[in-house]
């Protein structure tokens, strides 16, 4: 009969080595692909959902798992992750089908083995649109306004594929390119958007990702229907903490209306910058970013490149967030030189606590490449485990672009919050405390997994951290005080702008996700103008975040309904923030207490129990809306 030990804890040792090969290869297949890669990895895709599925249908396997959950009400001596571990095993067989006739999970193994090719397939185009979509500039007059260290890095990129003589604008993986905050010239700017926003449409001959996104939704559709669920946000929101559409909807669209008539205002201070430059016509996508740089230096005299010179790379992850995570958790990184890496520039480190004991490991691979995906994230190539013996593995991973040979590497403010979010999610897996590896580090619902990485971003710009990092990478004199004030109230400047492209793109992943099976969707853009409309952001000078083309997060990952949790974890991680400086802020005392709550429990207690526990009360959205300049 089936025991705690001879069913659940059999389940958590089975499969370790295919996991640690699976996650190195899957890192490698994002960080440092190859047709070799690309090509074993549209082989090995569907092998690797038919092999879950094995486990998670198996009639027996199921029949164990659930002989435990009917009964487990008996077993009172279990502690509170062994209970846990049991939910969610019991959970993950049902929502993979366990309980269906034969006939249904023979359907749902073939939607998971198509599914699973697509997915790929859409990553491994993107990649590739990423590089067919790059702009290829002849004459460096049409570069007018770039900085010097932004035109040789455009040179070298042309270089680097045998355009001599020319300057390469690759494309980032949102809608809206960074660049366009220094082009001057507007013919160059429509181009590099255009370039951007049309990604996937199958324009002239190009690659055309439609049938993928029109099919993908169709079938995720389908298995919700298979499963009971009216659709497939129904199906992925139960176990999260919104728990259905519905709330999740209802978060995203309360905040509409004070976010459109903020970009609104934003938008008419823009074009009366445009005006004064006799810009003939009305304010397009194209022209926000450079025009919003524009009003944000006139209003408040910054200018980003005034403030990248004391954001240099290693300064930054040292001296700004080593030291940060040393001050609150008392954990320091050793770098090392022996350990073996995929490409010269990753580095890696011994983390170690407060005692000396080594936790784990962490690599960082932060320059942008060709052959790397778009984003930044963090993976884990081995999860903590006491019943394994496992310490962690992270890695965090960016898409910082390379300066020419023998200059440093500046950051935006923009660089530097994406590493101390990303080494967020790090901590979140390396101070991971728990039993069975299932529930380790960023084992938790997606609206949630983004809380503490989003937390941790505020400490770039609190004045005893930056105090310690921010620093002229040639004098060392300190970046002035009133410098910084200024640059923290502009960069609040833009913030209708970036909460109305987020709300956008979270309402277009919502929208696809809550289509019935029987809804023959056969249109993709008239789906997105129609779902933009009906919920109101619709608004032409500012676009989704991503178009549904190239929606990388909900197509192939792993955030299908999921990009409202970004928000939903600002509300815990503003709220939590804020209640931590009322505490005094930056202590070990603070520290220890968010490690002991949150960052060294993963999935092993409920995630509002972590975070009434830590926080006393469930969140408020007030600090949200002060966070976002909303309020």
């Amino acid at each position: 009969f089936p025991t705690f030990e001879n069913t659940l804890v059999q389940l958590e040792r089975s499969g370790d080595t295919l996991r640690r090969v699976q996650s190195i290869f899957f890192n490698l297949s994002s960080a440092h692909t190859n047709d070799s890669i690309q090509s074993a990895e549209e082989i090995v895709a569907p092998k690797l959902a038919a092999h879950s599925d094995d486990i998670f249908l198996n009639k027996e396997l199921f029949r164990r798992v659930e002989q435990l959950w009917n009964e487990r009400s008996q077993f009172t001596d279990w502690s509170e992750e062994q209970q846990r571990l049991l939910k969610e095993y019991y959970e993950s067989f049902v929502r993979a089908g366990a309980k269906l006739s034969d006939e249904s999970q023979k359907r749902i193994r073939s939607i998971n083995e198509e599914m699973s090719t697509l997915t790929t397939q859409f990553q491994n185009n993107l990649l590739a649109l990423t590089k067919e979509r790059s702009v290829s500039i002849d004459d460096v007059r049409q570069l007018d306004g770039m900085s010097e260290a932004e035109l040789s890095a455009a040179a070298q990129a042309a270089s680097a594929r045998d355009q001599k003589e020319k300057y390469l604008l690759q494309i980032t993986n949102t809608t809206r390119q960074p660049i366009l905050l220094s082009l001057k010239n507007r013919d160059t700017r429509k181009r590099v958007w255009e370039a951007s926003a049309n990604r996937g449409l199958g324009e002239t001959g190009g690659i055309d990702n439609r049938p993928l996104v029109l099919k993908l939704a169709k079938l995720r559709a389908e298995k919700a229907r298979i499963l009971g669920y009216e659709s497939h946000a129904a199906l992925t929101l139960e176990n999260q903490m919104a728990s259905n559409p519905k709330a999740a909807f209802k978060m995203l669209q309360d905040l509409v209306p004070g976010v459109i008539a903020k970009a609104k205002s934003e938008a008419s201070e823009i074009q009366q910058s445009m005006n004064r430059d006799g810009i003939p016509g009305e304010l397009q996508p194209w022209d926000w970013e450079y025009y919003a740089e524009k009003v944000r230096a006139e209003k408040y005299q910054v200018d980003e490149n005034l403030i990248k010179p004391y954001f240099e790379l290693n300064n930054v992850l040292t001296k700004g967030v080593f030291f940060t995570l040393g001050k609150l958790y008392g954990v320091t990184f050793r770098e090392r030189h022996d350990l073996p890496v995929y490409h010269p520039t990753v580095r890696t480190f011994d983390v170690l606590d407060a005692d000396g004991k080594q936790i784990g490991l962490f690599y960082a691979d932060y320059y942008q490449r060709d052959n790397k995906r778009g984003g930044a994230w963090m993976d884990a190539f081995v999860n903590q485990s006491r019943l394994l013996h496992q310490l962690p593995v992270v890695i965090n991973v960016m898409n910082i672009p390379r300066p020419a040979e023998g200059d440093p590497t500046l950051l935006s403010l923009d660089h530097v919050m994406t590493m101390f979010h990303e080494l967020g999610h790090g901590v979140h897996g390396l101070f991971s405390a728990v039993e069975y590896p299932t529930l380790a580090g960023t084992s938790v619902p997606r609206d949630f997994v983004e809380f503490p990485s989003t937390f941790h971003e505020d400490w770039a710009i609190h004045p005893e951290v930056l105090a310690s990092y921010a620093k002229h990478h040639k004098t060392g004199e300190p970046l002035q005080r009133e410098l910084l004030e200024k640059s923290i109230v502009a960069s609040k400047f833009n913030r209708g702008y970036e909460t109305l492209e987020y709300l956008a793109a979270a309402l277009l992943d919502l929208g696809w996700h809550s289509i019935p099976a029987d809804a023959g969707v056969e249109n993709m853009e008239a789906f997105e103008r129609e779902l933009l409309s009906r919920y109101g952001v619709d608004y032409a000078p500012v676009p989704p975040r991503y178009r549904s083309a190239y929606f990388a997060h909900i197509w192939s990952g792993g955030y299908s309904a999921g990009y409202y949790a970004y928000l939903w974890s600002e509300v815990l991680a503003a709220d939590a923030f804020a209640h931590m400086r009322d505490l005094g802020g930056l202590t070990a005392e603070n520290g220890k207490k968010f490690r002991d709550t949150i960052l060294s429990r993963g999935g092993s207690r409920e995630v509002m129990k972590q975070y009434r526990d830590f926080r006393g009360q469930e969140p408020s959205v007030d600090a949200l809306l002060v966070r976002r300049g909303l309020k």
